[in-house]
């Protein structure tokens, strides 16, 4: 293909899914979606291949949505009409907890099909136990999609639907945040359609195979460069209730292939809490952490991907068997970089970060409000700091490696009656190094209501910080507690009425050692 035709048909494509990506992130109901960009959006050819994604977007989302369009795209196969919606948030085959629901649109021009159009986004409610750590399985942890069709030929699957309304708490914004996944990919088909139109397509599967094949051999040869062999990565870190996990990787170059494998042998097993992770999350963190390192400026697609191969053994914690609780899964997919970047520290030091503070602390609210309105808050969630660079201090307060925002407490206490007395940056619990790590942050909250409300909150390294690299000092540990009192939940919390909470985030680790130790 003409190399001036082809820049000119990927930016066309990059336009379409980014622009449907922000479209959604505007419209969407959910407070984490349209205030923290929790979603992805990415399109695939008749084949299901993510071809491109949108240009906003998180990891855990992104890689384990090109899983999911490729499992929906194959499950219906020719089952498929013009007007069709495509829908499930089994953990299984997305992103990996029932909060994350994904849709797929088909693209039809006239009877043809041309390509899909995929999102995932965390909706604010799923039913069942929320999003904390405290469900004894999967099936206590919330409503269960299997792959259906949320729309037949254009007309609303209404057995679907009323399953869904019935089975959460606040429906309106359920489906407030599903029509706009909808929305975005009936747009996007128009766009496609129009372009295609305009460059004589009938469809993209020779331009697919050329974005794909272009990045997968950009990727082989980015490798190829690598020094080969295989090294080794460790990271432990404390969870809610406790308990220590153990992430282990090997990571192999194979520059005779063009691969990277990542082995994880060795981690820990499945727990009885919601913290467990799916392959298909585990998969997409740790692609992104190689990429990050390898190649972050070329497309991120199936082809870039598919050099990359994940192991972890089935029935450890980061490849789970059903039917493990997931719906806090974040807890430990968030960690699933660290170790990684420190086996690529042996391989390309300048490329890599410090351990950050791992994954977010997330917290979600239930209660009633003066006028004994029950509510149910969206997901908010608070990072800490990040690791340094090998030439950069770790930015402070800021997720990795999600890249989720925080939503902004104005709108939190616009949405429930909560008021929060302290937000500020934990001056000092960044590691030392020659470039320090990022700072944490110190959040504290009460609720206004005389009722009794529901907390879950999900806190990591209470016990023990982010470790530096390369010489560098570990970061600060975190704290969480109510009315001053330490407290390491996984299950759902009991408060009352004029109850404190306060959260220290932990602080990044430092990057070399300083000059003169």
């Amino acid at each position: 293909m003409d190399g001036v035709e082809l820049e000119i048909l990927w930016s066309n494509l990059i336009g379409i899914v980014t622009e449907r990506a922000k479209a959604l992130q505007r419209i969407a109901f959910s407070p984490i979606v349209r205030e923290a960009g929790d979603l992805a959006c990415a399109l695939f050819d008749r084949r299901g291949r993510m071809v491109v994604q949108a240009n906003t977007g998180t990891p855990g989302h992104i890689n384990s949505l090109a899983f999911a369009g490729a499992h929906l795209a194959r499950i219906f196969g020719n089952n498929i009409a013009p007007g069709d919606v495509l829908i499930t948030n089994d953990p299984w085959l997305s992103a990996g907890h029932f909060f994350d629901i994904t849709t797929l649109t088909p693209i039809f021009d006239g009877d043809r099909l041309l390509a899909y159009i995929g999102s995932t986004i965390h909706h604010t409610d799923i039913g069942g136990y929320g999003i904390g750590a405290g469900a004894r399985d999967v099936h206590e942890e919330g409503l269960w999609i299997p792959p259906l069709k949320l729309y037949d030929k254009g007309q609303a699957n209404e057995t679907l639907h009323a399953m869904i309304r019935r089975n959460v708490r606040t429906p309106d914004a359920v489906f407030g945040d599903l029509s706009a996944q909808v929305s975005a990919g009936e747009h996007a088909a128009e766009r496609l359609i129009a372009m295609c139109g305009r460059h004589g397509l009938v469809d993209i599967e020779s331009l697919s195979d050329e974005i794909i094949d272009r990045s997968e051999e950009a990727t082989r040869t980015a490798i190829r460069a690598l020094k080969p062999g295989t090294y080794h990565g460790e990271s432990n870190f404390d969870v809610p209730g406790g308990q220590v996990i153990t992430l282990k990787t090997a990571v192999t170059v194979d520059t005779d292939k063009g691969e990277i494998i990542v082995d994880f042998d060795g981690s820990s097993m499945q727990t009885s809490t919601g913290i467990n992770v799916v392959l298909n999350y585990t998969h997409a963190y740790s692609t992104f952490a190689v990429r990050s390192c390898l190649n972050p400026e070329l497309p991120n697609n199936t082809g870039s991907l598919a050099p990359i191969k994940v192991k972890a053994p089935e029935g450890s914690i980061i490849n789970c068997k059903y039917p493990a609780p997931v719906n806090a899964r974040h807890v430990v997919g968030m960690y699933v970089p660290m170790p990684i970047l420190k086996a690529l520290y042996q391989v390309m030091p300048e490329r890599v970060l410090a351990e950050g503070s791992g994954a977010v602390w997330t917290i979600q609210i239930q209660g009633k409000r003066a006028d004994g309105e029950p509510f149910t808050s969206s997901m908010f969630n608070y990072s800490g700091g990040m690791g340094a660079r090998a030439e950069k201090v770790g930015p402070s307060a800021t997720c990795y490696p999600t890249g989720v925002a925080a939503v902004p407490i104005e709108i939190l206490e616009a949405a429930m009656p909560i008021l929060f007395d302290r937000k500020e940056l934990r001056e000092g619990s960044g590691g030392t190094g020659r470039m320090r790590g990022g700072e944490g942050q110190t959040i504290a909250f009460h609720m206004m209501t005389e009722d009794p409300w529901l907390l879950n909150a999900v806190p990591s390294r209470l016990h023990e910080g982010p470790e530096g690299v390369g010489g560098g000092g570990p970061g600060a540990h975190g704290r969480f507690t109510v009315n001053g009192e330490d407290v390491s939940e996984a299950r759902k919390l009991t408060m009352n009425a004029h109850d404190v909470v306060v959260l220290d985030t932990p602080g990044g680790g430092g990057y070399g050692s300083v000059v003169g130790d």
